[in-house]
């Protein structure tokens, strides 16, 4: 996305409203690739505006099995991650108009007690990146993609919830700096984004599903958390990360 001087003017205006809106983030998956074209994708958990990835031994050790995929014109590839001290390995790389999502499908259940009433519910974090702003299909439970529409200052986005799109949602958007903003999707789950900054931009939408069943045990609810990485080459130089933030043991 080319910008003019009079666009990029109207970023810096933009951005000087908002850099005091901070970060709010909690724990989260999200996926990373450099950008010089080497080296696989990355699963990370943690808070990635707040520069927090968890490791193992540590909060990192909650994951018992995530899965993952390589989604481009050829079809689905599976991907088999390797867990690291830092995170889990994707063996792949998303090249223009690919994408790579990952899921946590075995995350250990948890009961709530309430009013004296006992319910059981599951957590389901789940990660999305995409190289390119074209048009991509739904393929996680709650998922997040581009609608292939963007103009010089924004990139329209679309929540699905089951395959169908998710009216109404709230999604937040964070840059590695820390800079934070909400947004709420609208009757067609679709909503348009500014990325004014180069570097990458990772988006959380959260919804709660079920009751339901998953490997014969039963749950009342289900806590559905994606994230969406993009990546933005074009725009203004990318503000400093804070300094890496001590992993939870």
């Amino acid at each position: 996305m080319h910008n003019t001087p009079f666009q990029t003017f109207r970023r810096i205006a933009f951005i000087t409203g908002l850099l005091f809106l901070g970060s709010a983030q909690a724990h989260h998956v999200w996926i990373e690739q450099d950008s010089g074209g080497t080296g696989n994708a990355m699963l990370y958990f943690g808070e990635f505006g707040g520069n927090l990835r968890e490791t193992s031994p540590g909060l990192l050790d909650k994951f018992v099995k995530p899965v993952g995929r390589l989604l481009g014109a050829a079809g689905a590839r599976p991907l088999v991650p390797t867990k690291s001290a830092q995170g889990f390995v994707l063996p792949a790389r998303a090249a223009q108009g690919e994408s790579i999502v990952a899921e946590e499908t075995a995350y250990p259940s948890f009961e709530r007690k309430e009013g004296g009433k006992s319910t059981r519910g599951i957590y389901v974090p789940a990660a999305r990146l995409v190289a390119g702003f074209g048009a991509q299909p739904p393929a996680l439970t709650l998922d997040l993609v581009p609608t292939g529409q963007q103009t010089a200052d924004s990139v329209e986005l679309q929540a699905f919830y089951e395959g169908k799109p998710l009216p109404k949602a709230k999604v937040s958007i964070v840059t590695a700096a820390g800079w934070s903003q909400e947004h709420q999707a609208d009757a067609q789950g679709k909503f348009k984004v500014s990325l004014p900054w180069q570097g990458s931009y990772v988006l959380e939408i959260k919804h709660t599903g079920g009751p339901g069943e998953r490997s014969g045990e039963k749950y009342d609810s289900a806590s559905y958390v994606t994230s969406l990485t993009l990546m933005q080459a074009q725009g203004l130089v990318a503000l400093p990360a804070p300094l890496s933030a001590t992993p939870n043991k």
